[in-house]
Formats: structure tokens, C-alpha cells, sequence
């Protein structure tokens, strides 16, 4: 519990820190990087260049100041970090290092005194402390599950399959042979990489897009000519490479009743968590209304068509509709399941809208915007939609 003193003392300075923006961050970051190297083998430097990563951590610093009395509040935003902590195997010790650096960050910045200093470090351990006790109880969790562990296990890669001209699949098998641990359809699993000639070791989540068998796992990765990662696993990867995976993790998986009606909301790859909702949904026989909603470039860049078409024709109730943005001379629109432009989900919404209907979207930030508009313009309830982020997370 923190003191009231202490809390009265972070409040009066919040101002300050806003103040300077996500200045304050990118400061932090260089100063951590430059005195503790090391940690950029655990932290995606891609976000750092681009800014992702400093706005989050912005965020998430307001938001803890501003909640030091009803941490309840930030149950939810918790719970999505401390997951995507442990897929980077994050350990209590490297809270002090950040500790650390923050502290000397706002005296470096903002020279309040020792006072501000002493309160904003009391806050800064009890934000920590929850952190690390949810996260070792998932990591206790992992290693108690049949086929499962803690840290990265390696595992041998059986199949590189392509699914469009830009998303590629990869199923891996664990490397001793042994089973793997179930995951909740809609949970990423973490790739740690380091080739010969990375500067860093690189970790990358990615959603996990089949059922559990007990032995596989399954992503889909679109290539991105910037994406060292992405790259390499396209480009170099091939069956019979040893890669190291986290254990799944993630708070954004399908939990609904049978009779739930679901709408699933995609772009690119944003279906790739969806794919895993779809099948979970088909092999549980779900009976409520199911509709799949996709957004691609083209049918060229339309990955896993006839997977949802196959999956979908299990279920008892279920609709699809497509859009391509840039349909291609081969492609025909405007008639079935395919249409040409971008998503509008406004004709569907009315008779969709049942008051129970769960919204699951997935993918670029500026899409999920735009169709989160168009939901609660048209009545839905913003509760009833969830929504995942590849990377830093962003309100929408």
C-alpha cells in the first residue's frame, strides 16, 4: 500500500512528466542502452527507432501515477504487459535496472528534488512488485503444465509453407521430441533469434494460427522488407533449423459461451490470432451465428482463404465477407463473398447486432479505428469489443 503522502507527492508532479512528453522516455531508453547494453538482446530495437515503444512506456507511466490509489483500475493493462513480459523472460532484477534508470531519468530532466525522487521510486517498486509476482506465477504456471517450461525451449522447424504472395507459415515441432503445452485460441508465442550476423538476438511474438495438438505449433509471418526478423525467417529460415519459442502467453483469446454469437474483424494478418478463434469455435461445434470479416490487398495477398473456407463449413452458422482493397486483374468482385474497396461493415451491423455479439478485431491500429467507429457509431457497445496490437499497445 502505498502512503498517502507519497501518492500526493507523484500526483503534484504528474504535470511536469506530461509536460515533457515522450521526451522523458526516449531520454530513459538512451541512458538504460548506453549504461546496460545487454538489455538490447531483450528489447526490440525496431520500436525504439520508430517511437512505439517510448509512447507506450509514456503511457503506461501516466497511467500508474494517475491511479496510485485504484491500481484496480489498471487490472486489465497489467495483465496484457506482465504476458508479454514473460514471452521475453523478463526477471525481477531487471525491474531495478529500469528502476534505476526512470529515477535518474526525472532528476536528469526535471531536478524536483529528493523528495519527488523518493516518491516516485516508493510508486515505481509497488508498480514492480506486481509485476513480478503476476509474472512468476505464470511462469510457475508454464512449467507445471504437461509439455510445458520456463525461459525458451528449442524447437526444430517442420514446415515452411507459403500462404500468399506475403505471409508465410511455419510449424515447429520441440526439438527433444517431448509434447507442448495447450494455448487459448488467440495467444502468441515468442521467436528468439540470433543468426549469424544480428547484432542483437532479436524476440518477436507471433500469434499461434492452429489448434493444440500437444506436439505443434503453428505462425504466419508477412514479410516486411524493413522486418529484420520477418526477413530472415522468409528468407534463410528452412525446415530442419532449431529456433528457441517462449511459451505461449497472451490476454486476447476466445472465451465465450456456446451460445454466443462472435464476429471475427481482420486485416493482413491481423487473422492470424482469428484463425485460431475460427478453428477453436468449428471443433467445439459452436451453435451460435459465427461471421468472418477480412480485409487483404488483393487475392494475391488474401492468405489462408481456403483454410477459412473449409473451417467455416463446419460451423452450424456462419458468414463471410471479404474485401480487397486493390483487386488484381484476376480477381472477381463485387459478387459472393468478395467485394472491392474497404471494409464497411454498415449493412451488417443492424442485423448483426444482437445484444450479446462479441467483436474481435485484429490489425493495423488505423484499421481498428476505423472499424471500431463504424461499430459503436452504429450501436455496438464498446465493452463488447476486443481488440490485439501487434507491438506496443495502443488505445483505440
Amino acid at each position: 500500500m502505498i502512503d498517502a503522502k507519497t501518492i500526493a507527492i507523484v500526483k503534484s508532479t504528474i504535470p511536469a512528466v506530461v509536460e515533457t512528453g515522450p521526451a522523458l522516455t526516449a531520454h530513459f531508453y538512451q541512458r538504460m542502452f548506453n549504461h546496460n547494453p545487454e538489455l538490447k538482446e531483450i528489447f526490440n530495437m525496431s520500436n525504439q527507432r520508430n517511437g512505439d515503444q517510448r509512447e507506450a512506456l509514456f503511457n503506461a507511466i501516466c497511467a500508474w501515477a494517475s491511479h496510485l490509489e485504484t491500481p484496480e483500475v489498471l487490472t486489465n493493462a497489467v495483465e496484457k504487459i506482465a504476458q508479454k513480459h514473460t514471452s521475453f523472460s523478463i526477471q525481477p532484477a531487471q525491474y531495478d535496472i529500469v528502476g534505476y534508470h526512470l529515477l535518474a531519468t526525472l532528476k536528469e530532466m526535471l531536478n524536483p528534488g529528493q523528495d519527488v525522487l523518493d516518491a516516485w521510486g516508493k510508486a515505481y517498486q509497488a508498480l514492480a512488485g506486481i509485476f513480478i509476482r503476476r509474472e512468476a506465477e505464470i511462469y510457475q504456471s508454464n512449467q507445471n503444465q504437461d509439455g510445458g517450461w520456463q525461459g525458451t525451449r528449442p524447437f526444430r522447424l517442420v514446415a515452411k509453407t507459403r500462404e500468399s504472395e506475403t505471409i508465410t507459415g511455419f510449424r515447429f515441432a520441440a526439438a527433444d521430441g517431448g509434447p507442448v503445452m495447450p494455448y487459448q485460441p488467440g495467444q502468441y508465442t515468442a521467436v528468439w533469434i540470433k543468426p549469424v550476423g544480428f547484432e542483437n538476438q532479436e524476440i518477436r511474438q507471433y500469434s499461434l494460427t492452429h489448434q493444440p495438438d500437444g506436439q505443434h505449433y503453428s505462425i504466419a509471418v508477412k514479410r516486411d522488407n524493413k522486418g529484420l526478423v520477418s526477413r530472415w525467417l522468409h528468407d534463410c529460415a528452412e525446415p530442419g533449423d532449431i529456433i528457441h519459442l517462449a511459451p505461449p502467453a497472451g490476454d486476447f483469446y476466445l472465451d465465450v459461451t456456446p451460445k454466443t454469437p462472435v464476429s471475427l474483424i481482420s486485416a493482413g494478418t491481423g487473422q492470424t490470432p482469428l484463425l485460431a478463434m475460427l478453428g477453436s469455435l468449428a471443433r467445439h461445434e459452436h451453435q451460435a451465428q459465427v461471421n468472418w470479416f477480412h480485409a487483404a490487398e488483393n487475392g494475391l495477398r488474401h492468405a489462408f482463404a481456403d483454410h477459412v473456407n473449409n473451417t467455416g463449413g463446419q460451423l452450424r452458422h456462419f458468414t463471410q465477407q471479404v474485401w480487397y482493397s486493390k483487386p488484381g486483374p484476376a480477381d472477381i468482385t463485387g459478387t459472393g463473398s468478395i467485394k472491392a474497396g474497404h471494409m464497411d461493415l454498415t449493412p451488417y451491423i443492424s442485423s448483426l447486432n444482437d445484444s450479446q455479439m462479441t467483436w474481435w478485431l485484429c490489425g493495423p491500429v488505423g484499421f481498428m479505428q476505423f472499424i471500431a467507429r463504424q461499430l459503436m457509431d452504429n450501436g455496438v457497445n464498446a465493452e463488447r469489443i476486443r481488440y490485439e496490437c501487434f507491438g506496443p499497445h495502443k488505445v483505440l
